[in-house]
């Protein structure tokens, strides 16, 4: 049996995202009063996410870092370490939001940005100029396309880290004793390559978004 959403409910978010999109518009056109256009707010949002990009490798690295101690721990210490794992663990679902919500940000006025573009293109008399911009918009589009698949590859790489860590850590919770720390052993050379995969995809992202805001700014 089939079930559909009641029209008050679509009614309701069509005028939420209405509402979203013309809130964004007034931010986008006050900040351009001040000299602060799309493109500034685009290379400064990609640098925070590199930013939180390399603060996410750490602490996962870190969190990492705490549980394989763990084993290396006999009773009489573990509950000292498996509170600081803990807390490392919890920082990491943090970091794990905070990058999520700094890429969703970054394709938001990346749009924006692309949307303006392409209406403002039109307004070209000249046809060389048109067509000037025509490609650059296509290559610009082209780079961020590629900094932006690979921003959501690296944070895809977060998940499967960070289940591992909540599931070891809520094991541990009810079951912290010398014999229960040596049967996660299995467990943290599996994170381990989870990691160092994590790492890898982080790094190759920061990488590439340094290059996209080096060509940006040099245009």
């Amino acid at each position: 049996m089939k079930s559909y959403a009641h029209p008050l409910i679509i009614i309701g978010l069509a005028f939420t995202l209405s509402a979203c999109g013309t809130a964004q518009k007034a931010k986008y056109s006050a900040l351009e009063k001040v000299g602060i256009h799309k493109r500034d707010i685009l290379i400064d949002r990609i640098e925070s996410t590199t930013k939180t990009q390399e603060e996410t490798k750490e602490q996962f690295q870190t969190a990492y870092q705490e549980l394989a101690g763990l084993i290396e721990i006999d009773d009489r210490g573990l509950e000292k370490k498996y509170k600081k794992m803990a807390a490392a663990v919890e920082k990491s679902e943090d970091k794990a939001e905070l990058l999520d919500q700094r890429i969703k940000s970054v394709d938001e006025v990346a749009n924006a940005l692309f949307r303006e573009w392409e209406e403002e293109i039109t307004l070209y008399q000249s046809a060389n100029l048109r067509r000037t911009s025509e490609q650059n918009l296509a290559t610009t589009k082209q780079r961020y396309a590629a900094i932006y698949q690979k921003m959501q590859a690296s944070q895809q790489r977060v998940t499967p880290v960070l289940q591992v860590l909540q599931d070891n850590t809520l094991y541990l919770k009810h079951n912290l004793n010398a014999r229960a720390v040596t049967s996660i052993s299995n467990e943290v050379l599996v994170i381990e390559n989870k990691v160092r995969d994590l790492i890898s995809q982080m790094e190759a992202s920061i990488d590439d978004s340094k290059r996209f805001i080096d060509a940006m700014q040099n245009k």
